[in-house]
């Protein structure tokens, strides 16, 4: 909640225009075996002071209509929907006016020490010293050897629909305006943006063997032709609406589905990877993480054991592929059969390892 206040209140602080609504979110169950978990979820997240509420199935099409909702989950106080593209745009002017100089277009090849004096940047056009250097490279090739095992690139997808007409808008509903995602293992997340298109990405996490990233990837026809037919078995009354955009981007990933802090450099460099598609959300959590750090600040958020240890690393290459092959194989094949698990996912579950995205 608190790291939801920081970005909202950013938002408001520096007059950014980004379409933000504290609306929550439904997280719905499409088939019957997802019912199950509703209840110790919802009781699990009241546990720790949030505003849920249990949906049945008239409820939740009542919130939402579609025929696939057989009940779901209110978070009432857990998101924040906005445009992130017009985040990192007010955030740009913001430190732009704040002094602060941006230098795009200006690639790191690598960061070495300086002694005292702090570290070297390295770039294409120039070296920069600096005292202490915050590193967030993402999914791209991490300047720290160290990070490598940890994280591997993963492509997600989305389509936009063109706006909905008021009649289109009446019949699905939605006057809440909550995000929402469904309970797969593979699953949907979508939303209604500020000029009342819908967003459908998800289902679809794409690693390419051996974790190559090229632009040429940001463009799947397969994964865009399933999504459509998924939007359409979610919503049939919406039959025949035009999608006018369809992405997809390269997002990084770590064997714990979340993100992760650390330090190099005798504590000059600190480093936050491993978002796997939360950055909006954990982006400024990750960045105070690394802002201690960097301070020698001893806090709430470095005493975390997410923040101080590491997920598990990957395997290198070819086996690396063979293992994300076969999980991605293993979760669909979950969702195919009431979500019953193999035997290697009930093997990665008691490694702690749980893959369900």
């Amino acid at each position: 909640m608190t790291n939801l206040d920081e970005i909202a209140g950013a938002i408001t602080r520096y007059r950014i225009d980004c379409a933000a609504e504290r609306t929550g979110e439904l997280v719905v169950a499409v088939a019957p075996w997802q019912l199950a978990g509703l209840a110790a979820d919802a009781e699990a997240a009241r546990a720790l002071g949030h505003d849920v509420q249990v949906l049945d199935s008239r409820a939740v099409q009542a919130q939402v209509a579609s025929p696939t909702y057989l009940g779901g989950i209110w978070y009432r106080d857990t998101c924040l929907m906005l445009d992130p593209a017009r985040l990192a745009w007010g955030l740009r002017r913001a430190c732009l006016e704040a002094g602060v100089r941006i230098y795009e277009h200006s690639p790191v090849t690598a960061v070495t020490g300086e002694g005292r004096r702090g570290l070297r940047v390295l770039t294409r056009d120039g070296t920069v010293l600096a005292r202490r250097v915050a590193l967030g490279t993402g999914a791209y090739r991490p300047l720290l050897r160290r990070l490598r095992p940890y994280l591997v690139p993963v492509y997600d997808y989305a389509l936009v629909t063109e706006p909905l007409a008021t009649a289109e808008l009446a019949s699905v509903g939605w006057r809440n305006r909550q995000g929402v995602a469904d309970c797969g293992n593979q699953f949907h997340y979508y939303r209604l943006t500020a000029d009342n298109r819908i967003l459908w990405g998800g289902y679809d996490a794409v690693y390419y063997n051996g974790g190559r990233i090229s632009a040429a990837r940001d463009a799947n026809p397969a994964t865009f032709a399933r999504l459509a037919e998924h939007f359409f078995q979610t919503f049939p009354q919406l039959e025949g609406l035009d999608f006018t955009h369809a992405w997809g981007g390269v997002v990084d990933t770590c064997s714990r589905f979340c993100v992760f802090t650390g330090t190099a450099h005798g504590g000059r460099l600190a480093y936050a990877a491993g978002y796997t598609g939360l950055g909006v959300g954990a982006a400024r959590f990750g960045a105070n993480t690394m802002l201690d750090l960097l301070r020698g600040e001893q806090t709430e958020r470095t005493a975390l054991a997410m923040m101080r240890t590491r997920p598990v690393p990957f395997p290198p290459e070819p086996a690396r592929s063979a293992v994300i092959q076969l999980t991605r194989a293993s979760i669909a094949r979950a969702d195919r059969h009431d979500g019953r698990r193999d035997l290697w996912l009930r093997t990665l579950d008691r490694l702690g390892l749980g893959y369900d995205s």
